[in-house]
C-alpha cells in the first residue's frame, strides 16, 4: 500500500560505540542560523503577513457552550503585544520579575505570553488543575514560589479569583483578568491593552540574548512537587531551527495552514513545539476546547468537522477515542483525512490495535495510508526523537533531532536515554540540588526513560522505547516488571476492550492490572447500551478478557509477564490520575486507588484470568 509523502528530510546519523558500553548518536543535520528569539520571529511574520488569523477559540457562550470562532490576526497580535509589553516596563516587570499564567489555550494567553517575552519577563504557565482543585492550592503555591511572579494573569475572575486571592496572601502582586473583578481585586487586561508603547520596547528586544530566560515550564509533578523546567530563548529558537533543517523548506508565501490542537499550555508541547511551528509557517491555531474524555469529546469531534488539518499530533489515548468516532461517521472520517500530511502521537505509547484502525480509515477515506509517526521528548530536552519515516509498528521512538546529541548508557539491565544540546535546559529554576543531579559527568540530561536499538546491526532504524528505568518494579521474588512493555503488551492482547491499563504488582508475588474500558467497543462486543458498571459484569465483557488474557498468559515467558488478574474500572481516572496531556499517571492511579488495588490481590478482581 503506497504511503502519502512524509515531509522531512533523510536523517543521518553518526553512532559512537563507546568502551563503557554506552552508545553515542550524533544527528547529521545542517542547522540553520536561529532566530535571535521568538518575539524577532513573531514580529517578521506579523509585519509580512498581518492579515493572516494566528490564533482562534470558540466564543463562550452563557449556557457554558461554544459558539462561532473569534480570531486574532498576527498584525492585532503583534499590536496588542508591544502594548502589554510596555504596561509591564512600566510597572517594572522585566527580567527579574515573573509573569504567571493560571488559565489555559487563548487568545490573549497568547498575546500575554508574547508581550513577556519581549520585556524579558520569565513567563510561566502553570495548569489550569492546579487553581481549580480548590482547598489550599498547595501544588500553585508552590510553582509561585519557585517562579515569584510580580504579575498574575488568568481569563476570567470569576474562575480564578480564589487561587489568585491564595498567592496574593504571600507576596504582593498584580492580578490581571480579562475583565476587572468588583472592588478592584484584579485589573482588566483591556485596560493595559490601551497602552502606547514607546522605544523601550524596542530597547528591551534589542537586550534579549540566547540565554535570556524565556520562560518557566513546571514538570508534571508525578513523582514529587513539580520542579520549574527553565526555557531559553536559545531553547524556544532552537525548536525552529532544528524543524527548519528537518522539514521540508516553510515558504510561508503559500496557503496558510491550519492547526487544531488541544494541548494543554502548561506543558512543552503545547506551548513551545506548536507554538513553534504556528509563528514559523505564519499558521493559525484552533484550540479545540474538546478533550478525550466522557462529555466532552463531541466538542472536538465538532471541530474536527470544520477545520481542515494538515498534520495532527495528539496521546494515544485522543486516537483511541477518535478512531471510534470515525468508524461511526465517514464524514468525520472523509473530512480528516482530506488534507492530512501525516499523523503524529505522543506522550505514551500508542497500541496496535489503534493502530491498524487509524491505518484503515486512511485507506477508506483516502485509497492511501497516512504516514505515522512518533516523536519522544521531555519538558527538559523539548524534542529528543522523532520518526521521521513511515511507521510499520508502534515501538520504535527514531533518532534524534538537529542540534541534539542522544547517549544510550547501561543501567542495571537497560540502556537510559540522555541528551545533551541545543534544546536542553540548564536546568531547574531555584533548585541547584535538582539540576545537579539531573545531568551526568559530561552534561548530558538524564531522561530517566529507556530504549534500544530497534536492530543492533542496522542502527539506521532508530530506537525503540524501552519503558522507564525507574517505573519498573520487583516481584516479592525479586524478579523484574517491563511495566512499559507489559503495559502495551496487555493492550494488543485484549483489543479493542481496554483504553488504557495500570499495571501492578511491586513487593507482591503476581502481576495484576487495573483497566478502562472503550465504552464504544464493549458496547458493540455487548450489542446493549449500557454504562462502565453495566458492561464490565456483562458475559460477552467477561468472556472475552478472560479468553485474551488466557491466551496472553500462554504465550507471554515468565512470571513478570504473566498478568494474574484484572479489574475493571467504573469510574474515569479523574484528577491527578490523568495528566494534563491525556495520559495516565501510572503511579497517581495506584496511590489513590489503594483500595482498588488491594481487592484486586484479595481475588476480588471482576475478570480474574482464567487457567
Amino acid at each position: 500500500m503506497d504511503y502519502a509523502p512524509l515531509p522531512f528530510a533523510p536523517h543521518g546519523c553518526t553512532f559512537e560505540h563507546r568502551a563503557d558500553g554506552s552508545l553515542l548518536i550524533t544527528p547529521g543535520y545542517t542547522l540553520p542560523e536561529p532566530w535571535p528569539s521568538i518575539p524577532h520571529l513573531f514580529i517578521d511574520r506579523a509585519t509580512r503577513f498581518p492579515d493572516r488569523p494566528l490564533v482562534a477559540r470558540r466564543e463562550l457562550l452563557e449556557d457554558g457552550s461554544r459558539g462561532e470562532w473569534r480570531r486574532l490576526t498576527f498584525g492585532e497580535a503583534l499590536a496588542k503585544s508591544r502594548a502589554l509589553a510596555q504596561a509591564l516596563l512600566n510597572r517594572g516587570i522585566g527580567p527579574d520579575a515573573s509573569v504567571i499564567v493560571l488559565s489555559g489555550g487563548a487568545p490573549e494567553h497568547l498575546v500575554v505570553n508574547l508581550a513577556a517575552q519581549m520585556a524579558r519577563a520569565p513567563y510561566a504557565p502553570v495548569s489550569a488543575n492546579y487553581s481549580l482543585a480548590g482547598g489550599d492550592f498547595a501544588r500553585l503555591r508552590h510553582c509561585a514560589g519557585v517562579c515569584q511572579p510580580r504579575l498574575v494573569y488568568a481569563d476570567d475572575w470569576r474562575t480564578f479569583l480564589p487561587a489568585m486571592r491564595a498567592l496574593r496572601e504571600e507576596r504582593d502582586l498584580i492580578l490581571v483578568t480579562d475583565e476587572a473583578a468588583p472592588d478592584g481585586e484584579t485589573l482588566a487586561l483591556s485596560d493595559l491593552l490601551k497602552t502606547a508603547p514607546t522605544p523601550d520596547v524596542d530597547a528591551s528586544l534589542a537586550a534579549i540574548t540566547p540565554d535570556t530566560h524565556a520562560k518557566t515550564i513546571f514538570t508534571s509533578g508525578s513523582t514529587g512537587k513539580p520542579k520549574g523546567v527553565i526555557q531559553t530563548q536559545r531553547m524556544v529558537t532552537g525548536i525552529v531551527a532544528q524543524h527548519d533543517a528537518m522539514y521540508d523548506a516553510h515558504d510561508g508565501a503559500n496557503e496558510a495552514k491550519a492547526y487544531l490542537s488541544w494541548a494543554p499550555w502548561s506543558h512543552v508541547g503545547g506551548n513551545n513545539v506548536l507554538l513553534a511551528d504556528i509563528l514559523n509557517e505564519a499558521a493559525c491555531l484552533y484550540i479545540d476546547d474538546g478533550r478525550p474524555l466522557p462529555g466532552l469529546f463531541a466538542e472536538t469531534i465538532r471541530n474536527l468537522h470544520e477545520i481542515p488539518v494538515h498534520e495532527y499530533n495528539s496521546t494515544p489515548i485522543f486516537f483511541s477515542e477518535l478512531v471510534t468516532a470515525m468508524e461511526a461517521d465517514t464524514s468525520l472520517r472523509d473530512h480528516f483525512f482530506a488534507r492530512l500530511r501525516f499523523i503524529s502521537y505522543g506522550s505514551a505509547g500508542l497500541s496496535e490495535d489503534v493502530f491498524r484502525r487509524l491505518q484503515a480509515l486512511s485507506v477508506a477515506a483516502t485509497g492511501k495510508q497516512t504516514p505515522i509517526i512518533t516523536k519522544y521528548g521531555a519538558t527538559e530536552t523539548q524534542g529528543g526523537t522523532i520518526v521521521s519515516w513511515p511507521l510499520e509498528r508502534t515501538g520504535p521512538i527514531g533518532l534524534p533531532f538537529a542540534g541534539n546529541v542522544l547517549k544510550l548508557t547501561p543501567v542495571g539491565d537497560k540502556f537510559e536515554i540522555r541528551i545533551k544540546g541545543l534544546t536542553v535546559t540548564p536546568g531547574y529554576l531555584r533548585n541547584p540540588e535538582a539540576t545537579a543531579a539531573a545531568f551526568d559527568e559530561e552534561g548530558f540530561y538524564r531522561t530517566g526513560d529507556a530504549a534500544r536499538l530497534v536492530d543492533p546491526q542496522r542502527p539506521e532504524l532508530g530506537l525503540e522505547f524501552d519503558g522507564r528505568v525507574t517505573e519498573n518494579f520487583k516481584l516479592l521474588s525479586g524478579t523484574w516488571v517491563d511495566v512499559g512493555a507489559l503495559r502495551m503488551a496487555l493492550l494488543d492482547a485484549l483489543d479493542p476492550l481496554l483504553q488504557d491499563v495500570v499495571i501492578a504488582g511491586e513487593g507482591r508475588g503476581d502481576v495484576r492490572a487495573l483497566g478502562w474500558m472503550r465504552l464504544a467497543d464493549a458496547r458493540r462486543l455487548t450489542g446493549v447500551e449500557g454504562d462502565a458498571a453495566t458492561l464490565s459484569r456483562h458475559p460477552a465483557v467477561v468472556a472475552h478478557a478472560a479468553e485474551s488474557l488466557r491466551r496472553h498468559n500462554a504465550t507471554a515467558g515468565g512470571q513478570s509477564r504473566r498478568v494474574a488478574a484484572l479489574r475493571l474500572q467504573v469510574s474515569p481516572p479523574g484528577g491527578d490520575e490523568i495528566a494534563d496531556k491525556g495520559y495516565i499517571n501510572q503511579r497517581e492511579v495506584l496511590r489513590q486507588r489503594a483500595q482498588e488495588v488491594a481487592a484486586l490481590y484479595r481475588d476480588e478482581a471482576i475478570l480474574p484470568a482464567a487457567d
